[in-house]
């Protein structure tokens, strides 16, 4: 019998936000090598996936670390086309609220179940599609946007579906807003499906899910939220030789490379224990040099401008 999933129902163990009848599991006769790097890596992720908030200090660490060896591709995976899901006690965005505030606990990432009470999402196809049109103008500020408008609906309760907050996130990210209007009415719906393919042919069953390829085509996964040893252990696995680069552990350098930070992400980039790094963020906000944002499950803090 096949086991009742529901996207929006992350199970907590394995980490991972799970979509109903995918059973594949296979690279199948894809060609992923990678190219420019030692490792490429394929990120199979959703805009509104509480896990993949939750990977969000491990992957800035990976990025960190290991930047030199590994090209991160980020694909998006259509956590929620709408809401005929009806399975694993989720029928209606009001049952997201209550998970939401749970895996937050889990994670230890500030996530405000309440914008599924307040100003429901419909579906996560309109922020995926908009990070397409993002990445179609520069890769880079595209990862900027995806954290902005995570952000948004994670800690500011804000309904990415609008295009009013998608279009703020663009501008934020320094994206050309036109050319993005433009593209994400076009273009980059048909990218958005070409996506949703691959991950089929992928065997993507959830999220998050990497997938990382050395230029032999070896390839090691990596299915739902783990701690940093297992990412930094595909990459080791695929590249013995791979050097980990030494950085700048300082708040203000890691400010400098991440503007935004929770507790948990500022612990695990300069290695401050966490229970420990609420208070000397907490300090400097005193101090002036951050400003601090509440939610009624955690805090995110920005450097100053």
């Amino acid at each position: 019998m096949q086991k009742e999933t529901n996207p929006l129902l992350c199970d907590i163990e394995s980490g991972m936000c799970e979509m109903p009848g995918n059973e594949n599991d296979s690279l199948g006769s894809n060609n992923f090598k990678s190219i420019e790097k030692p490792i490429r890596v394929i990120y199979y992720t959703d805009p509104i996936c509480s896990s993949c908030w939750g990977i969000e200090p491990q992957l800035r660490k990976l990025k960190l670390e290991y930047g030199n060896s590994i090209e991160i591709e980020y694909r998006m995976g259509g956590l929620l086309p709408d809401w005929s899901y009806n399975s694993g006690g989720i029928s209606k965005p009001s049952d997201v609220a209550h998970h939401w505030d749970e895996v937050s606990a889990y994670y230890d990432m500030p996530i405000d179940g309440d914008v599924w009470l307040e100003d429901p999402l419909s579906s996560s196809y309109p922020p995926s599609i908009a990070f397409k049109a993002a990445q179609m103008q520069d890769k880079d500020k595209a990862i900027v946007f995806l954290r902005e408008i995570r952000e948004m609906v994670f800690l500011q309760k804000k309904n990415i579906t609008k295009w009013e907050y998608l279009e703020a996130a663009a501008k934020k990210a320094g994206l050309n807003a036109g050319q993005f209007k433009t593209d994400y009415e076009g273009k980059a719906k048909e990218l958005f499906n070409e996506d949703l393919k691959l991950g089929k042919e992928l065997g993507v069953r959830g999220f998050p899910t990497l997938f990382f390829t050395d230029k032999s085509g070896k390839t090691e996964k990596v299915y739902g939220s783990k701690p940093y040893a297992s990412y930094e252990q595909a990459v080791l696995s695929l590249e013995p030789n791979a050097e980990k680069q030494s950085y700048p552990k300082d708040l203000t350098a890691v400010f400098a490379k991440y503007p935004s930070l929770t507790a948990k992400e500022f612990s695990e980039l300069t290695g401050t224990p966490r229970n420990e790094a609420e208070k000397v963020l907490n300090d400097r906000t005193a101090k002036g040099e951050l400003e601090k944002t509440t939610t009624k499950n955690g805090s995110i803090w920005r450097k100053k401008n």
